[in-house]
């Protein structure tokens, strides 16, 4: 057994093997436990070398639940808050959405900005610190070019004037008039001291005001983020964050299922037609520094009936062509179709949680390689597997198994693998067309 590992904190420890038994992915410690996905890592990555020259991405990553759409999104966040970018994530739900009569685009808008993270504030509610840093910025850069000092009352002329700048970029964007009036009269309240008015127009940018009259009474604007026009200030945000001294904004909406979920079907056309409207705007260049990645399971795709591919419109863009087969996949296409974790790269996986295990815990591992090897041996070989397993399931099963042997140190690893309960599972026994039954793979 390979006793040398990359150290890993202890807190990033925990916090590793608690999320993934919970069947989630943890928002640290990635990298430690980082295997397989390089082709699809690749791919997603040329978007955003795309992204930061100035042009926009989409991309759905599909994949069935436990198969690693979840791990993805979160590695490609963590990587891209590296390079400089500013990223906002929202899983959809009932109560958000893309497109809905009762504010249901609006509340996925409120996530969003409510999410943005930096790599110096990862856990989200950057909005402030984004704001705050671009002035400072203009300000040190005015004052390094001029020679001006601040105390000098010529510095917030200059610095007025280079803001103005940034402004009249923004202004010619759709809704980026009102946008840049806000962006001036968050300067100028932060010349004046004004907290109060800072904080009104952080609320707007949130989405938070839901009438006009108070808006214009409040901040003089005319206008609040609707549930209809919420997208277009996503992309004023990417042109902003790119003027402000970041490489743009990635934005990842995960749990499109509760798309395909939505009973109505207009409602879903409306939510498709939305979609559809992202899609095109960043293929044909009418967004800039922006990259969208959504993530989905292969059915809210591909179901003709209330998926994705139920608009015909998205559906003809999306569909994969003759070529593509399992085991070869265009990932340069729309969609990127995750395809299982070798039996392999599991191993490696297994035995990187189980040194983390051992060393949280401080104790000796027991398992060697050999008992490793025969872990997945089992997991792959149960019927079914070829089709059903995923890396959430062995994943669970194998720190299960690491709590197990650990809180009962007379127990052998022979003796739990080999036992009935893990290599049969008769409760989930489902019957094939012959009638004959037989154990479907679970965990």
């Amino acid at each position: 057994m390979e006793n040398e590992h990359r150290k890993v904190p202890r807190r990033i420890e925990q916090t590793i093997l608690n999320s993934l038994k919970g069947g989630v992915v943890p928002r640290t410690g990635l990298p430690y436990i980082a295997v397989g996905r390089k082709d699809e890592i690749s791919a997603l990555l040329h978007d955003v070398d795309i992204i930061c020259g100035g042009g926009a991405s989409f991309r759905f990553i599909t994949g069935r639940y436990g198969s690693g759409k979840s791990f993805l999104i979160q590695t490609i966040r963590n990587y891209v808050m590296d390079r400089g970018f500013i990223v906002a994530d929202a899983d959809l739900s009932p109560e958000r959405r893309l497109q809905g009569t009762r504010g249901q685009g609006l509340a996925t808008y409120r996530e969003l900005i409510s999410n943005l993270s930096t790599k110096t504030k990862p856990e989200g509610g950057a909005l402030t610190l984004v704001l705050d840093r671009w002035i400072n910025n203009i300000q040190a850069q005015v004052m390094q070019v001029s020679g001006l000092s601040a105390g000098d009352e010529r510095l917030a002329a200059e610095v007025e004037r280079k803001i103005y700048e940034v402004v009249n970029a923004l202004s010619e964007m759709v809704h980026g008039f009102e946008f840049a009036r806000l962006i001036s009269l968050y300067y100028r309240a932060c010349l004046d001291g004004d907290d109060e008015t800072k904080a009104k127009v952080r609320r707007w940018f949130r989405g938070e005001y839901t009438a006009k009259k108070e808006a214009k009474e409040e901040l003089g604007i005319n206008m609040i983020i609707t549930d209809d026009d919420w997208y277009d200030y996503l992309k004023i945000f990417a042109v902003f964050f790119r003027l402000a001294g970041y490489e743009g904004l990635i934005v990842f909406i995960d749990e499109l299922v509760n798309l395909y979920k939505i009973p109505n079907s207009i409602t879903r056309q409306y939510n498709y037609e939305k979609l559809l409207t992202m899609y095109n705007d960043t293929l044909q260049g009418r967004a800039r520094c922006l990259g969208i990645i959504m993530g989905a399971t292969p059915q809210t795709i591909e179901d003709r009936r209330r998926g994705i591919y139920s608009y015909e419109a998205l559906r003809s863009r999306l569909a994969e062509g003759r070529f593509s087969r399992p085991g070869a996949r265009d990932l340069l296409s729309p969609v990127i179709r995750l395809e299982p974790l070798k039996a392999e790269e599991m191993l490696v996986l297994c035995e990187k949680l189980m040194l983390m295990h051992a060393d949280l815990y401080s104790y000796e591992c027991r398992l060697t390689t050999s008992d490793l090897a025969l872990f997945i041996k089992l997991e792959y070989s149960r019927i079914g597997a070829d089709q059903n397993i995923t890396p959430r399931e062995v994943i669970r099963d194998f720190i299960e198994l690491l709590d197990l042997l650990y809180q009962n140190p007379d127990m052998s690893i022979e003796e739990m693998m080999h036992s009935d309960d893990f290599t049969y599972t008769p409760s989930m026994a489902v019957s094939d067309q012959s009638g004959e039954e037989y154990a479907e793979f679970t965990i």
